[in-house]
């Protein structure tokens, strides 16, 4: 009898931590899919309206000289996993116009596309897609610049009639809309088309289903346009 008191016990002992032992492996997983999840930068979770405040405050700090220092070593780390920024720019490859630096931010806050003329095609359609239905950005800025070669070279293309070699005539394509839009206006031609083709963009953007136009009509994302200023750095946001 001795021995059968001295072992039951003991196997309801092993049950009992068989039982804990599981539990604390599912509330150890758990603990790991919530942390995950979680985005790695917290504060990029903004509202649209909020995204833009934030985008021109810091463009308002690079304007007067007043970048901050970002801990990029910190920052690398974080983001090894995922990302959230909070803000989209669909912006010209003009070497003179870098995003990041015009807008003071750091590393996984802006989701940036480049490409000269700053026009939406397939392939920057479908980024901005990714950006707004996989990573949550509830912003997108549009970015021209004054003095834009690709507008200029595209003012120059219909004027003479004569498309330029290669693919150069892709950019002529794309940005001529603009340029005879511009025709009708009574200002500076590449002025009045460098801002026309934003205009036309940001329309393109804020349009195009299923999944930006969504967004926008659910008042999760906000479409905007601005331009660059070369000299002062400042960009100016067009209503």
């Amino acid at each position: 009898m001795s021995y059968l008191t001295t072992i039951v016990p003991s196997r309801r002992l092993l049950l009992m931590f068989a039982i804990s032992s599981v539990w604390l492996r599912l509330g150890s997983n758990i603990v790991d899919a919530k942390e995950a999840k979680a985005p790695p930068k917290p504060d990029n979770l903004l509202s649209p309206e909020a995204a833009l405040k934030r985008l021109m405050e810091g463009n308002d700090r690079y304007v007067q000289g007043a970048s901050r220092g970002d801990d990029f070593k910190r920052e690398r780390r974080v983001l090894v996993d995922g990302q959230n920024p909070y803000a989209a720019v669909l912006s010209c490859a003009d070497s003179r116009v870098a995003p990041e630096l015009v807008f003071d931010s750091g590393l996984g806050d802006l989701f940036v596309c480049r490409l000269a003329g700053n026009f939406a095609n397939d392939d920057t359609l479908a980024s901005m897609e990714y950006a707004v239905a996989v990573l949550n950005t509830p912003l997108i800025l549009v970015l021209g610049h004054d003095h834009c070669g690709a507008i200029d070279a595209t003012i120059k293309s219909l004027r003479d009639d004569k498309l330029p070699p290669g693919h150069l005539s892709s950019l002529v394509a794309a940005l001529a809309p603009a340029v005879k839009a511009s025709r009708r206006q009574t200002g500076d031609t590449s002025a009045e088309a460098t801002r026309q083709n934003v205009i036309n963009n940001v329309n393109k953007l804020t349009s195009t289903g299923p999944i930006l136009n969504t967004a926008v009509e659910q008042s999760r994302l906000k479409v905007v346009g601005g331009i660059y200023r070369l000299d002062t750095g400042r960009v100016d946001l067009l209503s």
